[in-house]
Order: structure tokens, then C-alpha cells, then sequence
């Protein structure tokens, strides 16, 4: 798997754990919903500044949104 499949899934998997809605995440971390989306099925390759501040926004360190499954 790659880094961006598994930075995709991680977040997407993360946020549907907290029972968190995309806008509400994206809103928490100043993007719009329709890029965390994009992060979120493979379509847009964040940096990692974004991953970062998707991390903070989702409650867990950035390291979470690396780790394999």
C-alpha cells in the first residue's frame, strides 16, 4: 500500500471513529470540505502541513496518520 492510500484511509477511518462529519473536521482544520474529501478518497495529495493540521483537528498526533493498518 502506498503512503498516500494509507494517509487517505487512516484519516478517513480516524474521523468516522470519533463520529466526526468531513465538514466538521475540515471547519477544525481550515481547509475546505471538498479537499479533506479528495484527501480522503486518494483524488489530492496533502502536504504535510495539511496532514498535520488534519491530525490536530481529528485529536491524535500526526504519527496515527502514518501508521499501517
Amino acid at each position: 500500500m502506498s503512503v498516500q492510500s494509507r494517509v487517505s484511509r487512516n484519516i478517513q477511518r480516524i474521523r468516522r471513529e470519533k463520529d466526526l462529519s468531513q465538514e466538521e473536521v475540515a471547519h477544525r482544520a481550515d481547509i475546505h470540505q471538498t479537499y479533506l474529501s479528495g484527501v480522503e478518497t486518494g483524488k489530492r495529495n496533502p502536504s504535510i502541513l495539511v496532514v498535520e493540521r488534519i491530525a490536530k483537528a481529528l485529536g491524535v498526533d500526526v504519527s496515527a496518520i502514518f501508521k499501517p493498518n
